[in-house]
């Protein structure tokens, strides 16, 4: 399996309306061209991860533009730039403009940071399970949302974080986990500072099941993150690949457990000392058989060079242009111990208060993960095609349905429609969403 790690790209309004004056653009045509001679040696990407700080300033004509180059880069790739793209938020995916003027988000964020640790899980599970506070946390991602809607990796109260689950041969699934630092960004609209940061155990619950490889997208580091140390456990417990943005440098930490690949940015600013752009490819296969298995990666990572202008390998101490390493596979659950398989479901499903309930008709035969089932290219590609919908035949094909109640309709649209999703997958509801979206090609 071939992944693609980009990180930082800081499509910048309105600069990025011009590719002709626009000097960052430049820079993502190397990445292009230089892209496409190592799909060519190493055969296509399995999946774009893209570890934040997709904006510059929040504004949504920075996710057009984005929305563009990544469509091209999936092209270039070989696979699809709606089905195998994935996305978490940066720190300048965070409108600071509203952060700066919304009340209700400088109250919840304040309160929040100023609860000591230890109570903080709590003090957030109260928030978001409010139907005020819970939606004001979320107010600065709006422009963020709606570019990452028809990724179906969209954030909201019940949604803190998202999960999905991409096959990679042999009846191992790799779960990418796409979590959410940002939750404190951008308070009071000013920059963030380093430790202040909230990540929480909610979203570090990888749950160890058997055949599972859990990969973390995250765009703050962990020495960003007020918890950090306890983040830092968690993942490298549970997580056998982390992949981190926003320190603007490129960095592996190979271990017997757990890799750590830090991106560089793909447009850091020209003011920055060491300006130096970059992007990476992480090769990850199944090796051996049984108990003995392990898990081998291969590390690509490329930096900028002004002369001759272009893309060159980031070489490792010995010279080499990559790093090969293997960690260890996941163990078994010992679920022997208590006769039970482990508990399916959402983690970190925080219940709403506001949210009608809508009339669940038949019971459906159980699923394992809905959300995580929903990394399934043919499902993200029913996604997709949904939110190329005109927003009235939406509403129309969700209500007719009845997987969306009338007083969701003053809902933002990722929340309301990323919430119907996932009931039209605990209802088996999928195949019928499906065909009557294609009524309207």
């Amino acid at each position: 399996m071939l992944l693609l790690h980009v990180s930082d790209i800081h499509f910048r309004w309105p600069d990025c309306l011009d590719e002709a004056t626009d000097q960052d653009h430049v820079v993502r045509t190397r990445v292009a061209n230089h892209l496409r001679d190592r799909v060519d040696e190493m055969g296509p990407v399995d999946a774009i991860l893209v570890g934040g700080d997709v904006a510059f300033s929040g504004h949504p004509d920075e996710y057009a533009a984005a929305t563009r180059w990544l469509t091209e880069l999936a092209g270039i790739c070989g696979c699809s730039p709606t089905n195998r793209l994935f996305v978490v938020p940066g720190n300048h995916d965070v409108d600071r403009a509203i952060a700066g003027r919304h009340v209700g988000l400088q109250n919840a964020q304040h309160r929040l940071s100023r609860t000591p640790l230890a109570d903080r899980e709590r003090a957030l599970r109260r928030q978001l399970a409010d139907a005020g506070s819970g939606r004001d946390l979320f107010a600065a991602h709006v422009a963020y949302n709606n570019f990452a809607a028809p990724l179906n990796c969209q954030i909201y109260p019940s949604r803190l974080f998202w999960h999905q689950d991409v096959e990679m041969g042999g009846g191992v699934m790799l779960r990418i986990n796409g979590l959410t630092s940002t939750l404190l960004s951008g308070r009071d609209g000013e920059d963030d500072v380093e430790r202040d940061l909230y990540l929480s155990p909610l979203q570090t619950a990888f749950d160890p099941v058997e055949d599972r490889v859990h990969l973390a997208l995250c765009h703050h580091p962990v020495d960003w993150l007020a918890d950090g140390d306890a983040v830092d456990d968690d993942m490298n417990a549970r997580a056998r690949f982390q992949l981190f943005g926003h320190k603007h440098r490129q960095r592996i930490v190979p271990t017997p457990g757990y890799l750590r690949v830090m991106a560089g940015a793909v447009n850091p600013s020209r003011k920055e000392p060491g300006w130096e752009p970059g992007y990476n490819l992480l090769r990850i296969d199944v090796e051996g058989a049984g108990p003995e298995r392990k898990l081998r990666y291969e590390t690509h990572q490329f930096r900028y060079q002004r002369a001759p202008e272009g893309f060159v390998p980031v070489l490792t101490e010995e010279g080499a242009d990559h790093h090969v390493g293997t960690v260890r596979f996941p163990g078994r659950v010992r679920t022997a111990l208590t006769g039970a398989t482990p508990a399916a479901g959402r983690a970190a499903t925080i219940p709403h208060g506001s949210i009608e309930a809508v009339p669940a008709g038949e019971q459906p035969a159980p699923i394992d993960d809905v959300e995580a089932s929903m990394g399934d290219e043919a499902r993200r590609d029913i996604i997709h095609r949904f939110w190329a919908m005109p927003g009235h035949r939406r509403r129309e094909v969700m209500l007719s349905l009845g997987l969306i109640g009338e007083a969701e309709l003053a809902i933002d649209e990722p929340e309301r429609y990323g919430m119907a999703f996932l009931r039209a997958g605990e209802r088996n509801q999928l195949d019928v969403l499906a065909e009557l979206i294609d009524r309207d090609r």
